[in-house]
């Protein structure tokens, strides 16, 4: 009997799982409960859509830790880099796409496998026997989520998770916002003009930030706590934290002169990056939210520029649930307790898009394989993917543990390199040469 290697959940870690293992030869099966059973946040029933925002972010290789796991991934011939860079956005010096098309190339390229299939239904239960991927993300369902919860023993994890909305291009008053990237930042007139940036003087920000405060949120359940991840949080919590907080984040106006105005300086600015590539679709940058829907309209139409604007897609939060990796994943992300099992994606406790189809393609690799009886070593250490891998199965703190992004704190140090801000340029491309030295030799071993 052919062995089958199932995968639970068609998004970004199980998509790029799913191809990494077909591509080595093994027979694949994606398990997908939508379109039949549907989620807070998605809308289709394509694999590997995108729902929190359309950026990939930094596409830096030398200076970036995300953009050397974006090489390291289009190294190991990596789907879901193939599909970005195909239906890529101009976004500056960030990686963004449109989703759409992005998500539908994923879905035609994966279903034309021969030896892939994709069944539509939900899995409640933690299977015991066979080869299994649970890459169910931080929309895990209630019965699954249940069943992982028996299975570990450990009170459920989670944190909330917001995004952001979407406007339509045509109703922005573009006498009044206009297109450049931040410190015109690109090396095409296309990049440098990926935002579009709607300004405020210190009496419209002020009235913003009242509004805000004031707007009808969302109500938690009774018993659940508002953990939220700090890289995706509601801009209402950000301005809780103090008036100042938002301008001196999404909404920061410096590298940004008015094309209407140039030599009056913006308070603030609000930025929206393209989402899809007919330009029709603006996504706010950053402004992830928990506001009610109604309260959403009233207070984005403050934004100059958007007075009048029509929305796509509102903005709204969601549960996002997560493993204590550290204690239940072994080095190969496999389950402990029952070793037929790997997880990959957010639910093993990474967070963001890339990071996700990152783990997803080692535990493919990784489940391939063992299947073949030509087990592999996990990522080197020294590499992004082996550093943010390490970390979620061993290096972090169980106790407090939180979901991670890849960064350069996760790397070991380079022997000859002194820390401090002076030498922070050479230090990067230090951790990104030997990065990528060691994911070629990783790569090499098994061909």
């Amino acid at each position: 009997m052919t062995q089958e290697l199932h995968i639970v959940g068609g998004g970004m870690a199980g998509s790029e799982a799913a191809w990494q293992a077909a591509q080595m030869g093994v027979t694949v099966v994606i398990h997908e409960m939508r379109p039949h059973v549907g989620t807070f946040a998605h809308q289709t029933g394509h694999l590997a859509e995108m729902v929190c925002s359309n950026s990939f972010r930094s596409d830096d290789d030398e200076q970036n830790a995300v953009g050397q796991l974006h090489w390291e991934m289009r190294a190991a011939n990596g789907l879901i880099m193939a599909m970005a860079d195909k239906h890529r956005l101009p976004a500056g010096g960030a990686l963004a796409v449109d989703r759409d098309l992005f998500a539908q190339g994923v879905t035609e390229t994966l279903r034309a496998l021969p030896n892939l299939r994709v069944e539509t239904g939900e899995i409640t239960t933690l299977p015991t026997e066979g080869h299994w991927i649970i890459a169910t993300g931080p929309l895990t369902s209630s019965a699954l989520g249940a069943a992982i919860q028996a299975e570990t023993g450990a009170e459920r994890l989670a944190f909330f998770d917001a995004i952001a909305p979407i406007v339509y291009a045509d109703t922005i008053d573009m006498n009044v916002a206009w297109m450049q990237s931040r410190y015109d930042k690109g090396e095409t007139e296309a990049e440098r003009k990926a935002y579009l940036n709607c300004p405020m003087n210190r009496d419209q920000y002020e009235a913003f930030i009242d509004a805000l405060l004031a707007a009808d949120k969302t109500e938690f359940h009774e018993g659940e706590t508002a953990g939220y991840f700090d890289g995706c949080l509601p801009i209402e919590v950000m301005a809780e934290r103090g008036r100042e907080t938002l301008r001196h984040g999404p909404m920061k106006p410096v590298g940004l002169t008015n094309a209407h105005k140039p030599d009056e300086k913006a308070w603030a600015v609000v930025q929206l990056r393209r989402d899809n590539a007919l330009g029709t679709l603006y996504n706010i940058v950053g402004f992830q939210t928990k506001m009610k829907y109604g309260a959403q309209t009233d207070v984005f139409r403050m934004i100059p520029g958007l007075e009048n604007a029509s929305f796509a897609r509102l903005g709204g939060i969601h549960r996002n649930t997560f493993l204590n990796a550290p204690t239940l994943l072994d080095d190969q992300m496999r389950l402990k307790s029952r070793p037929n099992i790997r997880f990959a994606g957010q639910v093993t406790g990474v967070e963001g898009y890339v990071e996700s189809a990152a783990m997803g393609l080692l535990a493919g690799r990784l489940a391939a394989a063992q299947m073949l009886g030509t087990p592999l070593s996990t990522a080197p250490a020294n590499t992004a993917m082996g550093a943010l891998v390490h970390h979620i199965t061993g290096g972090a703190e169980a106790k407090t543990f939180q979901p991670m992004n890849v960064n350069f704190g996760l790397f070991q140090p380079v022997d000859g390199l002194k820390g401090g801000r002076r030498g922070r340029k050479d230090r990067y491309k230090a951790y990104t040469d030997r990065a990528k030295a060691d994911w070629r030799d990783w790569l090499a071993a098994q061909s």
